[in-house]
């Protein structure tokens, strides 16, 4: 499973939202330090500081879970989540990581795992891809409510979220809210989401309806 973004991770420590001490947060300051933070969605404006860390410490082996660049794997994250604390990448290879050794804290990681995903909705709370990611990454811990939440604020940045409105409508399914699961469903299928799925249990649920409102037109088909 390569990415938790592409298409779906068909898919435990909560994160204080005050400080520890003197007003400062538990996932740590964004400011401060002496290189960035960048923001991801400016990246193609960014170029020479994006290659500079992922060339160093998120190469391909960092990316897929291999092992470590410049340090440990974790700290390798952890440098590129501090640089670039929305790089969409970065935390989708730090949620695989943290599901596939079922473990919130690694050695090299700051903070536990979904610090990061605070770190990054605190400094780019506009970005539907960070929600998109760290819904997928709750619903994969059964935080199914918290997932909703996460991935509706996605929709609301980004309509046109397949990723986000295929998810959720996963989620509703889960919750059986067979209504809304089929909203969504139809409206992933209009925009060309490949994956059947959703649409495959809603169809051994009884429950698939085709909505007018999301079919494409006669002269698409």
């Amino acid at each position: 499973m390569k990415s938790l973004s592409a298409y779906i991770l068909v898919m435990l420590l909560g994160i204080p939202s005050a400080g520890t001490a003197a007003g400062k947060n538990f996932c740590g300051e964004l400011y401060g330090t002496s290189f960035g933070p960048f923001d991801y969605l400016e990246r193609f404006n960014l170029g020479k500081q994006l290659t500079v860390v992922e060339a160093h410490h998120f190469t391909s082996d960092v990316e897929n879970l291999v092992k470590g660049e410049s340090s440990s794997l974790g700290g390798d994250l952890h440098y590129t989540l501090r640089v670039w604390p929305n790089h969409h990448r970065a935390l989708v290879s730090l949620a695989r990581l943290s599901i596939r050794d079922k473990s919130t804290r690694f050695h090299g990681l700051k903070w536990p795992v979904e610090c990061y995903f605070d770190r990054a909705i605190r400094f780019s709370a506009t970005d539907a891809k960070v929600r998109t990611i760290y819904g997928g990454y709750l619903s994969h811990q059964g935080r199914n409510k918290e997932a909703v939440e996460q991935l509706e604020v996605a929709i609301n940045l980004e309509p046109d979220n397949v990723t986000a409105l295929y998810n959720l409508g996963l989620l509703y399914f889960k919750l059986k809210d067979y209504d809304k699961a089929n909203d969504f469903a139809n409206r992933a299928y209009a925009l060309d989401f490949p994956l059947p799925g959703l649409k495959n249990k809603l169809i051994k649920a009884g429950k698939w309806r085709e909505l007018s409102a999301y079919s494409k037109q006669e002269s698409q088909d």
